[in-house]
């Protein structure tokens, strides 16, 4: 079953979230992610949520998301991205 990540971005330092997105992409190469959201237009529908930037990526099953998030080469993003914004991430299965 597929499973998917998906993270609310806050970016408080562009250029070093730049970086960030360097590893996280060859991360997500590595695991074999699709992805399906990274940036775009948002438009909030209920009250209570606006987020700045949403990321939804698409894995084979819910342990090549978590091998993803743990791998050695998201490690190194998340050390780049200290200081970049916050991030809030969450994997869950999909249907």
């Amino acid at each position: 079953m597929p499973a998917y990540i998906i993270a609310e971005v806050t970016i408080t330092n562009p250029d070093q979230m730049a970086k960030y997105r360097e590893w996280s992409t060859r991360a997500m190469q590595e695991h074999g992610a699709e992805v399906l959201v990274r940036g775009g237009r948002i438009v909030p529908l209920e009250e209570g949520w606006t987020p700045e930037r949403i990321v939804v990526l698409k894995f084979k099953d819910l342990p090549s998301a978590e091998a993803y998030y743990h791998s050695e080469t998201y490690t190194r993003a998340r050390q780049v991205r200290e200081g970049a914004g916050s991030i809030r991430m969450i994997a869950v299965e999909g249907v």
